[in-house]
């Protein structure tokens, strides 16, 4: 199979959609990979590190798209990759459909494209290899990006995240005890802050109830998340359902109940968000005030720490990478239920249908 792996051109991310070991991989069981010029710079990888391991570099956008049987990516593509991208091909990337415009979708089932969404990879047990790490990442981050924020020089309002000596500590609402929320929520405990999280699961409280003594559990239900915000200064929202968007949980009259100059930050954007006043931003203008309040909606928080993300993302997404190219879609469709749950068109035609919200 003839797999292009081009350059990102989406603003401000610097991830790249394989690294040169998974070429060499794809290499050595009979791809030509088709990798364009400096695409892997962001992440730290070199042209000459992708002919080392067997990639063909290519110096323009159209011969990476248009050469290829499979297309590798890391974001949903842009309008002109669309237009890039050859009829029935496959893409591959973290496509996020359920948050992806209506029209793009269209064009993609006009170009009769096969759409897989690696992040939405799940196992016969509900784990997802892909999402998961990325998400670790995500949550990491969310507690230094936090501590930033609330510093004056970021407009926030100038609270040290852990406190000092006969100063409190900041009060930390984390809603969305999952795999992004539990490592938000260690973040933030380990820098000082006093910390609630809220989610609809006994056990998942539990579990980080156990995990990280001393912070405050609530069962996530309007009433208990209009109290909890009330009193934050730092709101995390991580709320993920899988291949849809999320349902809001924080509205703007709670965020309008916050303390001014306090911070949300909202880690579901990248799926259409859980905060209703929350739009997308940029790692260049990450922020933005709303009913007094900073709100911080990146889609890509880990394209900031490009190189380890890139290793993340490939190394869980390539044993699935190698089956749809070893055996072609359709078969890997029907020899692994984790692949088949990824795919949202089939050259052009919805698939799992109930996973993608018709009016995004």
């Amino acid at each position: 199979m003839n797999i292009g792996i081009p350059k990102e051109r989406r603003t401000f991310e610097f991830r790249v959609g394989m690294t040169p070991v998974g070429v060499e991989q794809l290499s050595q069981a009979g791809h030509v990979c088709y990798v364009e010029h400096d695409a892997g710079l962001g992440a730290g990888f070199s042209d000459q590190d992708y002919e080392q391991a067997g990639g063909r570099i290519v110096f323009s956008p159209h011969e990476a798209f248009g050469r290829a049987d499979m297309i590798l990516k890391v974001s949903r593509p842009l309008y002109e990759e669309l237009d890039w991208i050859r009829p029935e091909a496959i893409v591959a990337g973290l496509l996020h459909l359920a948050s992806a415009r209506q029209d793009k979708i269209a064009i993609m089932q006009d170009k009769k494209l096969t759409a897989v969404a690696l992040e939405q990879i799940q196992t016969m047990d509900d784990y997802m290899p892909v999402r998961r790490p990325l998400a670790q990442i995500g949550g990491k981050l969310a507690a230094q990006i936090g501590a930033r924020l609330l510093q004056n020089n970021s407009g926030g309002k100038g609270v040290l995240l852990g406190g000092a000596p006969g100063v409190p500590p900041a009060e930390v609402v984390v809603i969305g005890a999952g795999v992004a929320g539990s490592c938000a929520a260690r973040g933030f405990a380990g820098m000082g802050a006093h910390l609630t999280v809220l989610d609809t699961s006994l056990l998942a409280l539990e579990m980080i109830g156990d995990q990280i003594p001393g912070i405050v559990t609530m069962l996530s239900n309007q009433r208990n998340i209009a109290r909890a915000v009330a009193y934050a200064d730092v709101v995390v929202g991580a709320i993920l359902t899988p291949g849809e968007r999320p349902p809001i949980v924080v509205t703007r009259e709670m965020v309008r109940s916050m303390k001014p100059r306090s911070v949300v930050m909202d880690l579901s954007i990248d799926e259409g968000g859980c905060v209703e006043t929350s739009r997308p931003t940029t790692h260049e203008h990450s922020y933005y005030v709303e009913e007094g309040v900073l709100h911080y909606c990146v889609p890509n928080i880990p394209s900031v720490v490009a190189r380890t993300a890139t290793y993340v993302y490939t190394n869980a997404a390539m044993p699935y990478i190698l089956e749809i190219a070893d055996q072609g879609i359709e078969t890997a469709m029907r020899t692994d239920i984790a692949v088949e749950r990824s795919v949202g068109l089939l050259y052009g035609k919805m698939k799992n249908i109930a996973r993608l919200n018709p009016k995004a």
